[in-house]
């Protein structure tokens, strides 16, 4: 049962109340001076027989309106005077086709969000959020520009604006910005919109979280955000494919998250913010984005995907980041194998590599991600995720010849190794033989199951589908690691085997007889 609910019933019973007893007062509020009646929510009642009771004051509503959802919060102000000041006053808004309930179209989503502006006296907006949801239209432009123009003042500290994918773009317009509108925001989040900031829009001091998704704006442009951006954060930019040049300048002293998704065109990433820790950079190319982060890179959680991204990790990521911690890999092209790792990555301790290429090479070695664990003495966990396609000729059950073995390396600080979408591809049995005899594994976890979904007992819903090649291919993978893995596993490695769910699918058990 929400807040809303509750006070609305409230209100109810004493409104019902109120009628009935308009000729007679409480006696206690009879006696009650102004001063006691105008003092905060609850007040004491030191009457003999109250026993120190806290009686309910009408100034509750200033202090829980703010709390109740938008659709509870209309609801309340039809029926309090109280709560009616509170609405157009109401600090927080959101509109969406949630917030505001059914919606019969543009036309109506629009109607509807008007009535509340138009209410609302816009002092003391602190966060104003539209999502239109596929409702954005050019009727709707001259109405946003008037809700924001009544909302964004020098007190806005978080401001969130959704249009509509596909359509025609919406100019931001950044003169609401300007005089001072913008120093006090700390969440500006654009999803499908032109944003063209200049040096002369003013300060973003207060600016911790930036998100850019689907918005048109260059390099240069994004300089200017960032150029008085003197706290921010977080920086999440997605899709926005007209940036080739991002340089985070030095000003950035207390940025510390960046992420960088399917911006195509970006070609260089230039770091001068001293605390940067965490770097995300995928999107599809085959070409490298050229990093350039000092020396003195402090970064030490990395994650990174594109075509090439293996070669690249291998020859150039140990100069760039000296100091990574963690490192996740997330192959997109075509393999052939890993090559050898020249450099060393001395401090990392987590490794993911997801190997998700459409169709692996036929040839593909997976004993050759061994030269990852030499090159990394302080790793403890190992992480394989082995998502593509494989032909059907690398199965150990095609070629079923001698195993290789790898000249002995030790790597002693291993602990925890899993391999998800584990295969009956030969080379994939090697890597975890090798694994078992070359480490102090305690913990190996191999995964037949291809579901990015797994249902559980007792709660709704069943698993992801599993096409009948995956399930086939699953149970040649179970066979194998019986044949050739269980017998190999010492006794102070504790083996997890995950299987298809039962609950949801049928696999036949494979057998080599079955094969012929």
């Amino acid at each position: 049962m929400g807040l809303g609910y509750v006070l609305l019933k409230r209100l109810q019973r004493e409104r019902r109340h109120r009628r009935r007893s308009r000729h007679a007062l409480v006696p206690d509020e009879s006696i009650a001076s102004p001063e006691k009646r105008k003092g905060s929510c609850y007040q004491q009642d030191d009457s003999p027989r109250s026993g120190k009771k806290m009686r309910y004051s009408g100034n509750v509503a200033a202090y829980t309106f703010p709390l109740m959802p938008m659709k509870d919060a209309a609801r309340a102000a039809c029926l309090s005077s109280a709560f009616l000041y509170s609405w157009r006053n109401r600090p927080k808004l959101s509109f969406s086709t949630e917030t505001m309930g059914i919606v019969e179209g543009t036309t109506d989503f629009i109607r509807k969000i008007d009535r509340v502006m138009e209410k609302h006296s816009g002092i003391g907006v602190k966060a104003l959020t539209i999502e239109f949801n596929g409702l954005f239209s050019t009727k709707a432009r001259s109405y946003l520009e008037r809700w924001l123009q009544i909302a964004v003042t020098p007190r806005i500290e978080e401001l969130s604006l959704s249009m509509s994918k596909g359509k025609a773009y919406y100019d931001f317009p950044c003169s609401l910005l300007s005089d001072g509108s913008g120093s006090s925001i700390r969440l500006l989040d654009l999803y499908c919109c032109t944003f063209r900031p200049t040096a002369e829009i003013g300060c973003f001091q207060s600016l911790t979280r930036l998100h850019l998704e689907y918005v048109r704006i260059t390099g240069d442009e994004l300089g200017c955000v960032f150029s008085t951006s003197f706290a921010l954060e977080w920086l999440k930019l997605r899709l926005c494919r007209h940036i080739k040049y991002m340089k985070l300048p030095c000003v950035l002293q207390r940025l510390t998250y960046v992420e960088v998704r399917g911006c195509s065109r970006l070609r260089v990433i230039e770091n001068k913010a001293p605390n940067l820790h965490s770097l995300h950079i995928f999107y599809q190319a085959y070409h490298p984005i050229q990093l350039s982060f000092g020396e003195s890179s402090l970064v030490k959680n990395l994650s990174i995907g594109y075509s090439s991204v293996l070669n690249h990790a291998c020859a150039e990521l140990p100069y760039i980041f000296p100091n990574l911690e963690t490192l996740t890999i997330r192959s997109l092209g075509e393999m052939v194998s890993t090559p050898m790792v020249p450099n060393t990555f001395l401090h990392l301790k987590y490794l993911c590599i997801t190997l998700s290429a459409v169709t692996l090479s036929p040839s593909y070695d997976y004993l050759s991600l061994v030269s990852f664990l030499d090159a990394c003495p302080s790793l403890d966990t190992f992480i394989v995720d082995v998502s593509a396609k494989h032909p059907e000729n690398d199965s150990i059950f095609e070629n079923p010849s001698h195993l290789r073995q790898l000249p002995e390396q030790r790597h002693d600080n291993l602990r925890n190794v899993k391999i998800t979408g584990f295969r009956s591809a030969k080379s994939l049995l090697e890597l975890t033989y090798h694994i078992l005899e070359n480490t102090s594994v305690e913990c190996l976890t191999l995964d037949t199951s291809f579901e990015s979904f797994r249902c559980s007992p007792g709660k709704p819903g069943r698993c992801s589908r599993m096409p009948k090649d995956d399930l086939m291919e699953a149970s040649k993978a179970l066979f194998a690691i019986r044949t050739y893995i269980e017998g190999k596993v010492p006794s102070t490695v504790r083996l997890n085997v995950v299987e298809p769910c039962s609950r949801c699918h049928v696999m036949e058990p494979f057998t080599v007889e079955t094969r012929k």
